[in-house]
């Protein structure tokens, strides 16, 4: 027998053997390494999930804490003149937000961006209505002003924030 012919036939069928083997052992490492990567992202999930759900929470928190109608109950005492009662509404809106500034870690952009705008908005309402009226006048018409700009906007500037809050916490589940 030609020595070509004896080498084809040894050589071929010892390649077919080694490209199966090769293949099926890389699908085999390959399909281990997607359960792997699976099996963390899973172990993540179990620990991100809580921390996002406990970051919304906090966000809703602290909108219904600064919410006009509670944080005028709060923070008003009636011997406050205006100017005393637009400082202090002010700096506890702006104190509750920088305690809850890390929250932007585990909510998205856009959650972000809508308690950001409500807190502007409501920072806006209080300036507004001081401007409305004299700095010695009694805390009282203050806070009846800020009232009055709540129901003239309609709807109350933290609302639509809880609520996208809300929504992105059902898309969690």
């Amino acid at each position: 027998m030609d020595p070509l012919y004896t080498l084809l036939l040894v050589a071929i069928p010892a390649i077919i053997v080694y490209l199966s083997s090769y293949l099926s052992f890389k699908k085999i490492i390959e399909s281990e390494h997607n359960r792997h990567k699976q099996e963390i992202l899973l172990n993540n999930q179990k620990l991100i999930v809580p921390i996002r759900l406990r970051a919304y929470e906090r966000l809703i928190l602290f909108l219904e804490r600064v919410s006009p109608e509670n944080l005028i109950v709060r923070i008003h005492r009636p011997e406050m003149k205006a100017k005393e009662l637009e400082k202090a509404l002010m700096d506890t809106i702006r104190a509750e937000f920088d305690h809850n500034l890390s929250q932007q870690l585990y909510v998205s952009a856009q959650a972000w961006e809508a308690v950001k705008s409500a807190r502007a908005n409501l920072l806006n309402i209080i300036s507004t209505a001081m401007d409305e009226i004299s700095p010695e006048s009694p805390g009282i018409i203050l806070s009846r002003k800020i009232l009055v700009k709540l129901v003239e906007h309609e709807v109350n500037p933290v609302s639509p924030a809880i609520d996208y809050l809300k929504s992105e916490v059902n898309q969690l589940f």
